[in-house]
C-alpha cells in the first residue's frame, strides 16, 4: 500500500454545494480501510468486542474522535458489536471526510 495515510488528514467543513465522490474515487479510498463495505452512498463496518463494556468504551472513543473532526457517523450499538455508518448528508453521498473518520476508527479499534 502507498504512504497515503487518511489518518494524517483532517476533515474539512462540508455544507453542500459540492458533488459526492465518484465511485472510482470512493473505491480508491476504500482500499485504504480495513473491511469497510461501500453500500450506495454510505460506507459501513461492524466492529466486534469481547463484552458490552468494551463496546461502550469504543462508542465513547468514537464519539470523541467524531466530535474532534466535526463529522459524525450513525452507530448501531449491540452487546458485543457496533456498526458504524458514514455518509456526508450535506452532499447526499460520500466525501473524503467519511474515509478519514473511518480510518481513524480503524486505528482506534486496532489500539
Amino acid at each position: 500500500m502507498s504512504t497515503y495515510k487518511l489518518t494524517d488528514k483532517r476533515c474539512k467543513p462540508c455544507e453542500g454545494g459540492v458533488a459526492p465522490l465518484t465511485l472510482k474515487k470512493a473505491d480508491v479510498l476504500l482500499a485504504h480501510l480495513d473491511d469497510w463495505l461501500h453500500e450506495g452512498c454510505e460506507i459501513k463496518k461492524t466492529f466486534t468486542f469481547k463484552n458490552y463494556y468494551r463496546t461502550m468504551a469504543f462508542v465513547n472513543a468514537a464519539a470523541y474522535v467524531s466530535h474532534g473532526e466535526d463529522h459524525h457517523p450513525d452507530m448501531l450499538v449491540g452487546y458485543k458489536t457496533c456498526t458504524v455508518t458514514y455518509t456526508t448528508h450535506a452532499i447526499g453521498g460520500l466525501s473524503e471526510n467519511d474515509f478519514i473518520c473511518a480510518a481513524k476508527l480503524d486505528e482506534l479499534y486496532a489500539s
